[in-house]
């Protein structure tokens, strides 16, 4: 059964950083898309950003400049830089494998205080 926990969610100022990790229970992590979605109250779950099995990233124009993902394969880890933080960056941040099926982490709260 594949688990995804995310950490380092937290209460920080506007301008501060925070660095969310994901860490995957499960073999072939390596063969997997992985993303950060993020939830605000009341909201839909948006994508923040995603780096796929080869590299490759994205951004959402909302972060872009801001944020970093980057992932540790040998570790089974995801992870996001979150620098410049705003208070509109507030909400629950998700961690999402995807290949031909796709999982979920259970979240982790990060609030921006004004």
């Amino acid at each position: 059964q594949v688990q995804l926990v995310e950490s380092g969610g937290g209460l920080v100022p506007a301008g501060g950083s925070l660095r969310l990790s994901c860490v995957a229970s499960m073999f072939g992590f390596d063969l997997y898309g992985t993303r950060w979605y993020r939830q605000a109250p009341g909201k839909q779950r948006v994508l923040v950003a995603s780096i796929d099995r080869n590299g490759t990233v994205a951004y959402a124009d909302s972060v872009k400049g801001r944020f970093v993902i980057f992932r540790d394969n040998a570790k089974n880890s995801l992870y996001l830089q979150m620098n410049s933080l705003k208070p509109e960056d507030t909400g629950v941040y998700f961690c999402n494998l995807y290949r031909t099926i796709t999982f979920w982490g259970q979240g982790t709260q990060v609030t921006v205080s004004s």
